[in-house]
């Protein structure tokens, strides 16, 4: 069966229902991700994923018969650089430690192996170094290139330096490979390597009043192949950003140890996946979201705004993250004035959920239309008025729902979610175990 958009990208909401898909998710998947780990594979989207790339004109020329790197290159053959690159009691070291960790591998590499960079830092001595392979083999990932070296930052501990998440290089260069590692204790020295591009560095993930995330730049001074940075401690989530210029998702700079620090356990919380069809909903959407046979139909409508322009401004685009274990919600339905309406939910690690309203005329584009942030432990969770008088949508799972104007008499309203009309003042939430909570719509 060929997958068309829709198809993909419900697949991807619901198969990364932990996660939130930066805008241009379904692009990047369709041409293929670039990032390559041979052990510990890293998060979608390290947990944002995105591509880095290193300016070696024409990649890593190979010889015709797949042999071994004919030309050098600025990762395999340049002087090492930073202010260790003369020490060599600590060189030794960090060849030691690889060889111990080469000895782990499965794939054959042949010489020396080579320390790009050697410095301190203020969680101690760090280093970056690549070797090459014995053979150039095809990989299967990015097609068709082929491998020419593995690489791994080497980091202080208190039992000496540490290689850490090993990863492959083909000769396409070092596209999607980490630049940037934090480093100490409580991860709150950020060490990026110069890869002969300028990049910015954005130190938090902030919030507007209107839920829509904010970054601030500024330029990272390199000197002697590296910038080390003071960041806040990230041992439990990365509030930090990297970038090349231009500052865009697919310029993010990879952080090699984040996905170790979003999930120390090789796992992320699992998280609930609320889908619920309002009524009235199926003649502006041509059916119901929630069921495969709609998913399967084709021309079917998109049944998820991630990863498009529409949430753009509410999604971050450098950022790694990992959600909190709370509910994704996803409500399909149609406003009065025939517009279909979705609701989608964006949560970054312990931060509240952003519940986003959505509505499209006919096959136009969604459009973010409201927005309110979600209290999952309240009887009513989710209470959102949309615009231009067209109600007020509400959610509750597992609840019976009814509505009053004024003091007038209870209206049913479903199960789960509904949308009242702009005149409700008053919500009934009924609760599985029968518990009945009074909610003013306008409290």
């Amino acid at each position: 069966m060929t997958m068309n958009d829709s198809d993909v990208r419900d697949v991807l909401h619901r198969a990364t229902e932990d996660l939130v898909s930066p805008p241009g998710l379904l692009g990047e998947v369709r041409r293929g991700g670039r990032r390559r780990v041979v052990r510990r594979r890293a998060v979608l989207a390290t947990l944002c994923a995105a591509v880095v790339a290193l300016p070696v004109a024409g990649g890593l020329q190979l010889a015709s018969d797949g042999g071994e790197v004919q030309v050098a290159s600025p990762l395999l053959d340049e002087p090492t650089r930073g202010d260790l690159a003369r020490n060599e009691g600590y060189l030794r070291q960090v060849r030691d430690v690889w060889q111990r960790r080469r000895a782990e591998l499965e794939t054959p590499m042949s010489g020396e192996p080579h320390i790009v960079w050697a410095g301190q830092t203020p969680a101690g001595p760090a280093a970056y170094i690549a070797h090459r392979t014995t053979h150039n083999p095809i990989v299967s990932e990015p097609a068709n290139d082929r491998l020419v070296a593995m690489a791994a930052f080497v980091e202080p501990t208190a039992n000496g330096p540490s290689v850490m998440t090993t990863e492959t290089i083909t000769d396409a260069g070092t596209d999607g490979n980490s630049q940037a590692v934090l480093l100490g204790p409580q991860r709150d020295v950020l060490l990026v390597l110069d890869f002969g591009q300028p990049v910015e560095f954005s130190p938090e993930l902030q919030y507007m009043p209107d839920g829509k995330v904010k970054r601030t730049f500024q330029p990272v001074a390199f000197r002697d192949g590296a910038a080390i940075l003071a960041v806040q401690p990230q041992r439990t989530k990365i509030t930090v950003g990297l970038a090349r210029t231009p500052v865009k998702r697919e310029n993010v700079v990879h952080i090699t140890n984040a996905t170790e620090i979003l999930s120390p356990n090789g796992d992320s919380p699992s998280r609930k996946r609320l889908r619920y069809t309002l009524p009235g909903a199926d003649p502006a959407w041509g059916g119901d979201p929630t069921t495969p046979e709609y998913q399967n139909k084709p021309g079917a409508k998109e049944v998820s705004a991630q990863g498009t322009e529409a949430l753009a401004d509410y999604i971050d685009p450098l950022g790694a993250h990992v959600g909190d274990g709370s509910p994704l919600l996803s409500i399909y339905g149609a406003t009065p004035d025939g517009r279909r309406l979705l609701v989608e939910t964006i949560q970054y690690d312990d931060e509240p959920a952003r519940v986003i309203a959505l509505t499209a005329r006919n096959d136009e584009s969604f459009q973010a239309v409201a927005n309110t942030v979600a209290d999952w432990t309240a009887p009513l969770q989710v209470r959102l008025q949309l615009p231009d008088n067209q109600g007020t949508l509400v959610a509750a799972e597992g609840a019976t729902l009814s509505y009053r104007v004024a003091d007038g008499e209870w209206v049913d309203a479903g199960r789960n979610a509904a949308l009242l009309p702009a005149n409700a003042t008053d919500v009934r939430v009924t609760n599985a175990s029968g518990t009945v909570t009074n909610v003013a719509v306008a409290s």
